[in-house]
């Protein structure tokens, strides 16, 4: 057995991962990407252009993670997303609940860690609202009213619930061939569309598309390739260095890792509590939104307006902890990083959160037709 230097490499898988979630801030301050921005644009305005943007990092994600199981570094089975239980039920809860409250509260999670880097003040308190919402949903009080509720419900597979394990053998393929053919359809569908309209081929949706998705790509490689140790010399098992759970790969996500480095904050001299990639993704996010935010000079303190916007924001980052947590991720934990697994209840999570989202702004429309 090659003897490995455990701590090296965990340090080696956090700067990797510190650079692309930094990466990731500097793209998505640089080229507005938003997946509640791109949802409000098509119903106040018609416009898709970032959703052709959101779309093309999708398919870069997709292609990406399908990619590199077709060459066998990693596999879904080794993710949170592709499960044999397939917790249907918590996906659409937990989705509609996410999207609702990402509209309330300006932005999905990532968006949410973007605005803190560029100065907004009201995305402090949602970061520490939905990190307490979502710490909750993991261990307190509304874990045991989601494990006791809406995780009975559940629909258990023979295989997980990725497509390449649901259809490898109707198709007569092995697992790996599913991926890379599943992957490169699905994956390439969602590139052709996204850059079928000249706004899907602006330097912003380019910018926003590629670089986002290959950044969320990136971090399947650090954890899984990069990070990945056969046989642990400490325990003989094999693990994933740097990953919260050290028995899966970590994927970019933005709910469950705002709790984990609140968490970290807190109890600091605890020398259990490590740095992970979650919370480096996490602080990645709000130094390179904030640095692009200086260089670009648009940094600027921004606070709430009013009793009214301050209630909006508090609900919709109860709702994003909550919600993110049930379903199992937000609109990159599940859009992109569950998405690109092919993972069935990924595609039911990220439906439910665009309907949510959608839901909200028609509320929001309601509202000021039914004030004016």
């Amino acid at each position: 057995m090659q003897d490995i230097d455990i701590n090296a490499l965990n340090t080696q898988v956090l700067w990797a991962a510190f650079a692309l979630a930094t990466l990731f801030g500097v793209i998505a301050q640089r080229s507005h990407f938003c997946t509640m921005g791109a949802v409000s644009d098509i119903v106040n305005m018609g416009d898709w252009s970032r959703m052709r943007m959101w779309a093309m990092a999708a398919g870069v994600v997709m292609l990406g993670f399908n990619g590199m199981v077709a060459l066998g570094w990693v596999e879904a089975s080794k993710t949170a997303y592709a499960a044999p239980r397939l917790l249907w039920l918590s996906s659409i809860v937990g989705g509609l609940m996410f999207g609702f409250g990402m509209v309330l509260a300006s932005g999905c999670g990532s968006k949410t860690l973007v605005r803190i880097g560029a100065g907004n003040l009201k995305s402090v308190a949602v970061f520490f609202v939905m990190g307490v919402a979502a710490f909750a949903t993991m261990k307190g009080i509304t874990a045991v009213l989601r494990v006791e509720t809406l995780e009975k419900v559940a629909v258990n597979l023979a295989t997980g619930q990725d497509l390449p394990s649901l259809l490898a053998a109707p198709l007569g393929l092995a697992k790996t061939q599913a991926a890379a053919w599943l992957g490169g359809l699905i994956g390439g569908g969602l590139l052709v569309w996204a850059l079928w309209k000249p706004e899907g081929r602006s330097l912003d949706a380019l910018l926003g598309g590629l670089g986002c998705g290959l950044a969320v790509a990136g971090i399947w490689w650090v954890s899984g390739k990069l990070g990945h140790v056969a046989e642990d010399p400490n325990t003989l098992q094999e693990v994933f260095v740097g990953s919260v759970n050290r028995e899966r790969i970590e994927g970019m996500s933005f709910v469950a890792p705002i709790a984990y480095s609140l968490d970290w904050l807190m109890f600091f001299s605890d020398k259990s509590k490590v740095l992970t990639i979650a919370i480096v993704n996490t602080l990645g996010v709000i130094v390179g939104a904030g640095a692009w935010a200086l260089v670009s000079k648009s940094f600027r303190w921004e606070g709430f307006r009013g009793v009214e916007d301050t209630a909006n924001h508090l609900v919709g980052a109860i709702l994003m902890g909550v919600g993110g947590v049930v379903a199992l991720g937000c609109t990159v934990g599940q859009g992109l990083s569950g998405l690109s697994t092919l993972s069935v209840g990924s595609f039911i999570a990220l439906a439910s959160i665009m309907c949510g989202a959608v839901l909200a702004l028609r509320f929001q429309i309601w509202r000021v037709e039914r004030s004016a």
